[in-house]
């Protein structure tokens, strides 16, 4: 199934299951999709199991449904829009987890670490963000006052459970300052973490949404005053890496949270010349995981 949040004035949060192009509102059964997957997990079913039950009994109630796209607004109070699918306590970030990153990153830096990562056994694991630092869809993501070159980083993630199989998928943009990051690897947190440095949504897809997820075809686009001056693509089938690897790594001697969202890495790499400026519009889609949307926003230091 997929699952979305969502705001409604006079409502508030909601919950919901998206069917086809049509939301309906599971709120009055489930108030979150961080509960829906705590339920299932104490029940030991699967998201997809504990979302159907959900969504067939808010239909029994005959529950109300949004048009999907009617919730594609930017986040204001007076609209409906999207939040965040689910209230991750944390977001982590993997990296150098597909071919032409670990190339291209090696590339750029002064000594061979991003290679030696690639070969290693043990992955880059990194903190990235808390919700209050991360974009909502159709929300605002930032550039660094300090920045040259912020990148978009167009990622699959993933959810974590109580075991190291995703539960759910869902798009990440992994935004980097790649000219802080590149003048010192040591300078890697001042790189990924600031407000407005992550986003991530529109949907949660559970596994049997997805089908393989080592096939999540992946493109962004980034538009500059009405004009697409950056799109590439990548597939999930180039990653280095499995998930199942990912997160026994992270878990290890590192408590994580049921709901905790795992970025997996990039294999989409965007030129200088398409580093991000105040104004752009980014796009990160997927078929199998719909399209993120956000406005970019120079932040001023202060």
């Amino acid at each position: 199934m997929r699952l979305v949040q969502f705001f409604v004035p006079e409502l508030g949060k909601r919950v919901g299951v998206l069917e086809e192009e049509k939301v309906v509102d599971i709120t009055e059964i489930v108030p979150t999709t961080l509960t829906l997957l705590e339920r299932a997990i104490e029940k030991g079913r699967s998201l997809e199991e504990e979302a159907k039950e959900a969504f067939e009994e808010a239909k029994s109630q005959n529950a109300r449904s949004f048009d999907f796209a009617s919730l594609q607004n930017s986040p204001e109070p007076d609209k409906p829009h999207l939040l965040l699918p689910i209230d991750a306590a944390e977001i982590w970030g993997a990296g150098v987890t597909y071919k032409r990153s670990a190339e291209e990153r090696d590339a750029d830096s002064q000594t061979d670490i991003y290679t030696r990562v690639y070969f290693s056994d043990r992955p880059e694991l990194f903190f990235k963000a808390t919700l209050h630092r991360c974009a909502l869809p159709f929300g605002e993501i930032a550039v660094r006052s300090d920045s040259e070159f912020t990148a978009v980083e167009a990622e699959v993630a993933v959810v974590i459970g109580i075991d190291n199989q995703p539960v759910a998928f869902t798009l990440c943009n992994d935004v980097s300052a790649w000219d802080i990051e590149r003048l010192n690897p040591l300078y890697l947190p001042q790189s990924k973490i600031y407000a407005g440095c992550c986003s991530f949504g529109p949907i949660l897809a559970t596994p049997e949404q997805i089908g393989d997820p080592y096939a999540i075809e992946i493109k962004c686009r980034i538009i500059r005053n009405g004009v697409v001056i950056f799109e590439g693509e990548a597939s999930t089938s180039q990653l280095s890496r499995r998930y199942d690897e990912l997160i026994s790594f992270l878990r290890r001697d590192n408590p994580i949270l049921i709901g905790t969202v795992l970025t997996t890495g990039t294999g989409i790499m965007p030129p200088a010349e398409a580093s991000l400026r105040d104004g752009d519009i980014v796009e990160i889609e997927s078929p199998q995981l719909g399209k993120l949307v956000n406005k970019v926003r120079k932040l001023s230091g202060r």
